[in-house]
């Protein structure tokens, strides 16, 4: 299964700086993603406006074919921009994304489902999801008639999701799908991988 590590937001909050490359304890985001996605996903590319933040780690780096359509519009580019029959799709700026997640929603993609996703406590995970490469004509029509709420999309597909009860086993620590957006999220996420390795940065 190809990945897709979606990098195209602007960061405003963060300068403009490219979330994925904020280190948190021992690794960036996106080193961090990338070990994740290893023993997952057999191609992993990025949909990123600016390709510069990638450069010398062997990523095909991709525009953003509808830049202006937000994260639905990179979803979009990661249907149309994959070769497996299905793709998994995380959004650039969740530093605690484990294997053991990213094998379970990838292993539950079937042919009776439209995309599998997480759904926690605090709701459903778009951005951490499996999508069907046969979406691509429903997101761009949706996108198209101005349509860009994600879950507005969720609610006429057919989901696979793992609720609460699966997901535990996965996050003991509550942290799975803690997103940095802000300089406060920055903070709490370093604080959350240093209880989780004290030596980090020594």
């Amino acid at each position: 299964m190809d990945a897709a590590i979606l990098a195209g937001g602007r960061a405003r909050r963060f300068g403009g700086v490219d979330k994925s490359t904020l280190r948190i304890g021992h690794a960036t985001i996106l080193e961090r993603q990338l070990d994740a996605l290893a023993g997952v996903a057999g191609t992993v590319f990025v949909v990123a406006g600016d390709p510069t933040p990638f450069e010398g780690r062997g990523l095909r780096v991709v525009p953003d074919r509808l830049p202006d359509a937000g994260a639905l519009g990179g979803i979009y580019t990661a249907l149309v921009e994959a070769q497996s029959p299905s793709v998994l799709v995380v959004a650039c700026d969740l530093p605690f994304l484990t294997t053991g997640l990213l094998a379970e929603l990838a292993g539950l993609a079937d042919d009776a489902y439209d995309a599998v996703l997480p759904r926690s406590l605090d709701g459903r995970q778009p951005l951490c999801a499996v999508y069907a490469r046969r979406l691509a004509g429903t997101v761009l029509r949706r996108i198209e008639s101005g349509h860009l709420k994600i879950q507005e999309l969720l609610g006429a597909i057919r989901l696979r999701e793992l609720g609460p009860d699966e997901l535990a086993r996965f996050d003991p620590d509550g942290r799975l799908f803690h997103n940095v957006n802000t300089p406060g999220d920055l903070e709490l996420a370093l604080r959350f991988a240093a209880r989780a390795d004290p030596n980090a940065g020594r």
